[in-house]
């Protein structure tokens, strides 16, 4: 009996509801990205290889491998790093929405002044920009203020963007006070970003001491080689067996530091 296997499905950017919106879970690099970083990885790859094993072979796959390994790993910092850039920009948006609707402008004027206020303090190329600008689009085209910000959510996978749009839905239906909920969501996130940035600032060091850890095993072969190769032999069978293990430990101790350190809240 032929056995079934569920075909895994290719994950579909969301475009928004008015389309040509940005997922914040995707990033299309340029192909001069793809370049720079594949060359980065390769040549990290293959300096380490070479002093490592001296074998030209090993080299050169390490440099093939290593290229291709890091385009993703990059790839996910610059998402990380634009998902938190995102939600600063959505507290200041918050911010603004809170001073309007203070002021007494209705739910639709306090977005279009949002609209202005982020222009001024983001730029016109920010993604708070973006934003806003297509959430005033939909409110133009009659598309309900909730439904855009939980589109909103959904794309950047925000928790804190999508508990907005969840309380703000319920708020803004049933006549409950928006000002205070855009308020207390602002507080709220400010504070975690306070915190976040003092959790960063005590781990800064710790991350530095890791990235050092692992450069110390090459620095040392390094020195090793300088002195005399009669000292250490990394090309024989036993070598590179050696060399091979203890490099493999040390990327595994690497992730697993990294994940420690890598403190979300």
């Amino acid at each position: 009996m032929p056995v079934l296997t569920k075909k895994k499905t290719p994950y579909r950017p969301k475009r928004g509801l008015l389309g040509g919106a940005t997922d914040y879970a995707v990033y299309e690099m340029k192909p001069l990205e793809k370049l720079l970083y594949f060359l980065i990885g390769a040549a990290a790859g293959a300096g380490t290889g070479y002093l490592l094993y001296e074998n030209l072979f090993l080299c050169g796959a390490l440099l093939v491998v290593c290229g291709f390994a890091f385009l993703p790993i990059r790839r996910k910092q610059i998402i990380e790093k634009r998902k938190n850039k995102l939600l600063l920009q959505f507290r200041d948006m918050l911010e603004s929405l809170a001073t309007s609707i203070g002021a007494g402008s209705n739910v639709p004027d306090s977005f279009l002044a949002a609209e202005d206020d982020m222009a001024k303090q983001q730029g016109e190329s920010s993604d708070i920009y973006r934003e806003i600008k297509t959430i005033n689009e939909g409110i133009y085209n009659n598309i309900p203020v909730e439904t855009l910000l939980m589109d909103l959510g959904e794309r950047s996978g925000l928790d804190d963007v999508i508990s907005f749009a969840d309380v703000f839905e319920t708020c803004y239906r049933k006549g409950g006070d928006t000002k205070e909920v855009i308020k207390s969501t602002h507080q709220i996130i400010g504070e975690k970003i306070d915190v976040l940035m003092e959790i960063q600032t005590v781990v800064t060091s710790k991350k530095s001491e890791q990235n050092a850890m692992m450069f110390m095993p090459v620095f040392f072969v390094f020195l090793l080689k300088i002195l005399g190769k009669e000292i250490v032999d990394l090309t024989s069978g036993a070598g590179m067996v050696s060399t091979t293990v203890a490099v493999g430990v040390f990327v595994v101790a690497y992730f697993i530091g990294k994940r420690v350190l890598n403190i979300k809240i």
